[in-house]
């Protein structure tokens, strides 16, 4: 049977985007979408602070594979989990790490309530101490959810979650789910916040436009994805005509 999307292999495997900053590719998920499940990959991404330790945003599924790679790198000191969409694997990587500090955007820690992990700190929109001199953050409010998005100062790169999707066309097989991109917006070159989800941040569309600009105004060199093609070239252009739903100036 075809796998539904076509990975970004290798996987397991941390690949170099930046100074300091690496992405590591994962298997496909599936997500529930009404009456169907819909497949997406899955990247997490490594920043090696300047004393050596790690921060890994969104965690993947772990295996010794991927463990072995990470330790290659320095001592994990912090996961995060950037929206109530991202949080699936960190049970996992904590009992690989249990002195890793958990920061969570608002809406985790009802999963972590029910006994599935411990989230440390809540995310604000005040980076917290252990990276805020290397990492910015900034939170995009809405009614379904509220997504963490990070700028990593030494390599110029804006790190996304689901804000952004850049899923290939050429990678989707199956004319069905090639048609659900399509309409969701989320196809490359053109990728964008799903429009099924754009519609979840109205409620909250002022504070939605502030958080907006001061992201366009990092004007990075890359852009991080979790689902779909990361982009390299033309970022503050990719990042502005991503985000031009929410109206910012």
């Amino acid at each position: 049977m075809t796998d539904p999307l076509d990975l970004y292999a290798p996987l397991d495997e941390p690949k170099p985007f930046g100074d300091d900053l690496w992405v590591v590719d994962g298997p496909v998920i599936r997500m529930r979408y009404g009456p169907f499940k819909l497949p997406f990959t899955t990247r997490m991404t490594v920043v090696r602070l300047e004393d050596g330790r790690l921060w890994v945003h969104s965690p993947i599924r772990l295996n010794e594979t991927l463990r072995s790679a990470i330790d290659n790198l320095g001592e994990v000191a912090f996961l995060v989990a950037p929206n109530r969409l991202h949080w699936v694997y960190l049970h996992h990587w904590q009992l690989a790490y249990p002195e890793a500090q958990v920061h969570a955007a608002p809406g985790v820690e009802r999963h972590a309530n029910r006994g599935r992990f411990r989230v440390d700190e809540k995310l604000g929109h005040t980076p917290p101490a252990g990276w805020g001199d290397e990492i910015g953050q900034v939170l995009v409010p809405g009614g379904f959810m509220t997504e963490a998005v990070f700028f990593h100062f030494a390599s110029d790169t804006v790190i996304l979650t689901d804000l952004i999707e850049n899923f290939e066309a050429e990678k989707i097989h199956g004319s069905f789910l090639r048609k659900v991109m399509r309409v969701g917006g989320v196809v490359h070159p053109h990728g964008s916040t799903p429009r099924d989800l754009r519609l979840t941040f109205l409620s909250k569309r002022d504070e939605v436009k502030v958080a907006v600009s001061r992201i366009l105004d990092w004007q990075p060199k890359r852009i991080v994805l979790a689902h779909g093609r990361l982009i390299d070239a033309d970022a503050p252009q990719a990042l502005r005509a991503g985000l031009a739903w929410a109206g910012a100036d």
